[in-house]
């Protein structure tokens, strides 16, 4: 007895119907390299890992990664601007975290991608 079953394999050029639309838009995949470029300076990629755990003000984070306050204020301003990190002033201290999990899965997600290279 012949049967017409699928195993679940896909007809040659047949898509899925769960599959994204072909292509990225450029408005979007502009928006997707600015993410990248603000995540690609090490010094950045070192205060989100500082940030993961709880929120730091600028001494805390100068002191941690063994910076200046002004480098570190500097990086952190360019941040908040990418809207990696968000602030709030406590009196004279600005205390920076993770603006929201986003941030913390493509770091989780980027170093775990680099740590499996390393291993090779």
């Amino acid at each position: 007895m012949t049967s017409d079953h699928n195993d679940g394999a896909a007809a040659p050029g047949a898509r899925r119907a769960s599959a994204p639309a072909p292509g990225l838009p450029p408005a979007l995949a502009r928006e997707i390299a600015a993410i990248f470029a603000s995540l690609s300076h090490p010094t950045r990629l070192r205060l989100i890992n500082a940030l993961l755990s709880q929120e730091m003000c600028v001494s805390e984070l100068a002191a941690a990664l063994g910076m200046s306050q002004s480098a570190v204020s500097h990086q952190l301003s360019d941040m908040r601007e990418a809207q990696l990190v968000r602030s709030r002033r406590d009196g004279r201290r600005v205390y920076y975290i993770l603006d929201d999990p986003h941030v913390r899965d493509l770091f989780q997600q980027a170093l775990e991608h680099a740590q499996h290279q390393q291993q090779g």
